[in-house]
């Protein structure tokens, strides 16, 4: 397990500190301070992983988030975690690491062997292949997913936590760099509160590999007293390792801090830091953008080879982790800054072979007349102008690099090709800036010509500093952000000084190459595959073959080759891949423009998302005040929405079957008793309080009398049914609407909805009093008995309480609103108590019915009871699809209103009045003890081939007590019409079902049980 790749001295790291990790079955060591990548590039490690669509061997190309390769499944069992960025990812001991790719391992790839039929890969071949046949699916299905995607989802729950923090402050500087860091000490001096958000372990940015001075500093020492000023003041929080993924409207920016990732993935319930990850979400009156910029690499012939790095990822990986990733470096330099590599790279012990630079100065001298071009010439490395790699020797690693002259506007190659020997090269066409952010809102990007850069859009409330400009002069870099705290914190109302200004030092530099792509000997489409996109296999010639098939549009071109999807979304490729567009068709990067980033920047975590927000805390558990009496009692609960409601009561050892049929029996012969507080209520007052009513509900309720009650139902403006409900009108200005239970937040939801944004001149205020108030059905023939013996205000008598109405009263003392309506079919008064009460009255109604045989029934008793009724449950009975024409409720549209109401007009369309709908009917199998299937579907042929022709289905189904045979609703194609016919229901295990069509109502169909 020797570091073959480790320098004895200098980086960050700690070897004293060694850590034992795993990487693909491999045992090997790194130090305290490295990251995946860099120990798996100092022991040596070429290839972590492959390629998505050509199973090609990938190595490491960069140091940061815009790595494109090396995506590692991380952990084991619960807690592994997939897509995670080796760059990104720090080493602890003990760490398990994949690659998400590469069977049975990314080194031996058995999938490489797609790479011979690459010609028969195109862009798009996803969507011209495995269309036909359609059987073929059976065998070639379960191949395509095994090799689709990067990594593996846990499948078991996850032990870890995870939580949520809400932030508010003046000023938040994303990005810890050198602009940031000044932008945040100005803004802080001001008094401002300052957020500092840093996606690495540490602030400091490029600074942490940087050989510049600061104010005659060494960068990391002016980083180090730079960050421990700003950390002692109390106006300043400075969050690492958290990476700001999406910027939304009004200054919202959500970031996700990895808090436990860098060590041992043990259930944080075992450590003392509370959470494994933390979803930031950031309010700022101002937001100072420092992301910096990201290194191009050059597009040209098989550049994904292992060996081909960033120049700036060298000088990253010498500098602050002390790995030299190879022996013999050929440098590919486009702008002058490359050469500190070339200059990292002699100062490691390591040889470089050459730089290749393809500029030509004006003087044509053919001498590159920078300053650290003429440091690299002055240790004696040659350097060859006018010429480019084109090429890369080495299939599983780099072992040369193929060089020729090419022209000066970079197109064609005008010269022989030469070899050089080497086992790295380091590559830099320029730098793109990281303008993600910015473009989160939909706001695009400027291409400025002379920076040769897409440029972040202006933003309210926004600024930017730094490389995010294309401004790559450390000093320039200082006073950028030094400007942007002072314009921050004057914006949000803080008084400060001028900002401190630095003398920037004068660099003589030659204008970088506006080079994309390296021409090759061939034409693109012939060329060895020339990379934009490594993480998605994008080539050049792929680009120029979407433009061939007719795609112009970025968007189009995106979409069609994969450019920029994935972890990637184009951090490293994207320019080029606009470079190459724009030339194949002719156009300039401003005519051709780029794709729109979306959040989230980098890939986040489900759990981060969720934050706590799971099990009870995501869909919380909803309990009656009566709970604790029917758990007491046996009850067997049915989750209604989030409510928690009695299912049925079985006594002893009865079935659900015999608990029910007790429970009808009592309701229909004596006196049952139903906990209804689950309903959705909804309290509307105001002096336009009716006219709204008439408007949102099907009949009219303006003209209700105090006192009274009615049956509503409300549709969606398609004139389907979306709702129902009893409406009182308890004063003039005062209604109370009830709604089902899984509907309340839906329904009072759409009513703001409408007085907000289309009536906002109606008075109307609505509140949700679905918790304030308790319901207690007392359901029966002898229900008038148990209520005389609790209420002695109210007169109870049919002809002075009708049907439809309601009183106010005292029940066992207490106050209490009494309706008489029915879900049952049968005498009913529902009471209705503050929720605080509910619990006594429920048991003094208990009392009170003991002599009468008083007998709880739950959910499913209710159902059988209201299915013996005819009444429909929306939701159960209706999908979105269904008018009150097709219930056979005619009677509840009153189209004579003055206001019209929603979804009438789409009554009145040719579809809603075809006669060939389906219409609810009654079901009534043949034999009495079959029961047909809810969602079984009808014919009227069962022996009909496949497929069938299908009449309509099944909605409510039971077996009824009351009339000793199973009954069913549904729906039947033109079923009014139907009456007597017989349809039948194929069952799955070849049986077939029965059942005359006949009326919903099958008890009672003249109502005199309730109206006694």
């Amino acid at each position: 397990m020797n570091q073959i790749n480790r320098l004895p001295t200098g980086g960050r790291v700690d070897r004293n500190k060694p850590l034992s990790f795993l990487f693909d079955g491999q045992q090997y060591l790194g130090c305290a301070g490295d990251t995946v990548a860099s120990a798996l590039l100092a022991n040596g490690v070429s290839i972590v992983g492959r390629s998505s669509k050509y199973s090609r061997p990938r190595g490491i190309v960069a140091a940061g988030v815009e790595e494109p390769n090396a995506l590692m499944q991380l952990g084991t069992g619960a807690t592994t975690t997939p897509n995670v960025i080796a760059t990104q990812a720090e080493l602890f001991e003990g760490l398990v690491a994949k690659p998400t790719n590469g069977w049975p391992s990314a080194k031996y790839d058995l999938s490489s062997v797609i790479g011979a039929f690459a010609p028969l890969l195109p862009p798009g071949f996803y969507n011209k292949t495995f269309m036909w046949p359609a059987k073929g699916w059976k065998f070639y299905e379960k191949f395509i997913r095994q090799m689709a995607g990067f990594g593996r989802s846990p499948t078991t729950a996850d032990p870890d936590c995870y939580d949520k923090l809400n932030h508010h402050c003046d000023v938040l500087v994303i990005g810890g760099g050198p602009a940031g860091l000044a932008a945040a000490t100005t803004a802080a001096d001001s008094g401002a509160r300052v957020i500092i958000v840093d996606e690495q372990c540490e602030i400091g940015g490029s600074l942490l590999y940087s050989t510049e001075h600061i104010e005659g500093l060494p960068a990391l020492r002016w980083v180090v007293e730079t960050e421990a000023a700003l950390a002692a003041r109390d106006n300043v929080t400075i969050l690492t390792r958290t990476t700001a993924f999406g910027y939304y409207d009004h200054n919202f920016v959500a970031a996700m801090e990895r808090r436990t990732d860098h060590f041992r993935p043990v259930p944080v319930s075992t450590t003392a830091t509370g959470s494994r990850q933390r979803l930031h979400r950031i309010r700022a009156r101002q937001v100072i953008l420092a992301t910096g910029a990201l290194e191009r690499i050059p597009v040209f012939a098989n550049n994904d080879r292992p060996g081909v790095m960033l120049a700036s990822s060298v000088s990253t990986y010498i500098n602050r982790y002390a790995v030299a990733p190879g022996k013999r470096m050929v440098l590919f330099a486009c702008a002058d800054a490359a050469y500190q590599t070339a200059l990292d790279w002699l100062n490691a012990g390591r040889e470089v072979v050459a730089v290749i630079d393809p500029r030509v100065p004006d003087a044509g001298d053919n001498n590159i007349i920078g300053e650290k071009a003429q440091a690299v010439r002055d240790r004696q490395i040659e350097i060859i102008s006018g010429s480019a790699i084109i090429d890369v020797k080495g299939r599983r690693r780099v072992n040369g690099a193929i060089v020729a002259p090419v022209s000066r506007d970079f197109k064609t190659v005008c010269g022989s090709a030469k070899i050089f020997s080497c086992d790295l090269i380091a590559a830099s066409s320029g730098w793109s800036p990281v303008i993600h952010l910015s473009c989160h809102t939909g706001s695009k990007p400027t291409w400025n010509v002379e920076k040769q850069a897409f440029l972040p859009p202006s933003r309210k409330g926004s600024l930017t500093a730094g490389s995010i400009n294309a401004t790559y002069n450390l000093d320039a870099c200082l006073n950028e952000g030094y400007r942007a705290g002072f314009d921050a914190a004057t914006a949000t109302g803080f008084s400060i000084t001028k900002p401190k200004s630095l003398i920037t030092r004068p660099t003589h530099e030659t204008p970088p190459a506006k080079i994309f792509v390296v021409p090759h000997e061939r034409i693109v489409t012939r060329a060895p595959k020339q990379f934009v996109d490594f993480q998605n296999d994008v080539t050049a010639a792929a680009i120029h073959i979407a433009t061939i098939e007719g795609y112009e549009s970025i968007e189009h071109v995106k979409r069609y080759t994969a450019l920029g999807f994935g972890t990637d979304q184009g951090k490293l490729g994207n320019v080029n891949g606009v470079a190459v567009l724009a030339n194949a068709l002719g156009k300039d990067i401003s005519g051709t423009g780029t794709t729109i980033f979306r959040p989230a920047y980098t890939p986040v975590t489900f759990g981060a998302i969720a934050g706590r927000d799971i099990g009870d805390l995501l869909d919380p558990v909803r309990q009656t005040p009566m709970h604790q009496w029917h758990e007491k009692n046996g009850a067997i609960w049915e989750n209604v929405g989030q409510w928690k409601r009695p299912w049925f009561y079985p006594q002893g050892k009865e079935s659900m079957r015999q608990a029910v049929k007790r429970e009808c029996q009592a309701v229909r012969n004596d006196v049952g008793i139903l906990d209804a507080s689950t309903l959705g209520k909804i309290d509307i007052q105001g002096p336009d309080a009716g006219k709204f009513l008439d408007r949102i509900y099907t009949n009219r309720l303006s003209n209700l009398s105090v006192g009274s009650c009615r049956y509503t139902m409300m549709l969606k403006e398609d004139g389907m049914v979306f709702d129902d409900g009893v409406v009182a009108r308890l004063a003039k200005n005062h209604y109370v609407a009830t709604t089902t239970t899984g509907g309340a937040a839906e329904v009072l939801q759409w009513m703001e909805l409408w007085l907000q944004t289309e009536w906002p001149t109606l008075k109307v205020y609505l509140t949700s009093v679905t918790d304030h108030w308790a319901t207690i059905a007392v359901a029966g023939p002898k229900s008038r008995l148990v209520l005389a013996k609790l209420c002695d205000d109210v007169e109870l008598d049919g002809d002075q309480f009708k049907f439809m109405h309601w009183r106010l009263g005292q029940v066992a003392g207490v106050s209490a609103r009494i309706m008489r309506i029915s879900f049952t079919g049968e005498l009913s008064f529902e009471i209705n108590v503050p929720a605080d009460c509910a619990q006594f009255i429920w048991q003094e109604c208990m009392i009170a019915g003991a002599e009468f045989g008083i007998t709880p029934y739950g959910t499913e008793t209710m159902h059988v009871l209201r299915a013996e009724k005819g009444f429909v449950i929306v939701g159960q009975d209706t999908d979105g699809s269904v008018t009150p024409f097709d219930l056979g409720m005619s009677w509840i549209v009153n189209n004579r209103k003055p206001f019209s109401f929603l979804g009438k007009r789409s009554l009145s369309r040719s579809d809603t009045n075809r006669k060939d709908r389906k219409q609810w009917i009654g079901l009534q199998p043949t034999d009495p003890e079959a029961k047909l299937p809810e969602g079984g579907q009808l014919v009227d042929d069962a022996t009909q081939p496949l497929p069938m022709k299908m009449l309509g289905h099944v909605t409510s189904s039971y077996y009824s007590p009351t009339l000793n045979c199973t009954i069913a609703l549904g729906f039947v194609t033109n079923g009014f019409n139907r009456m007597g016919d017989t349809v039948y229901c194929p069952l799955a295990d070849g049986k077939v079902v029965a059942a005359k069509i006949v009326s919903s109502v099958f008890f009672d169909s003249d109502s005199e049980r309730q109206n006694v």
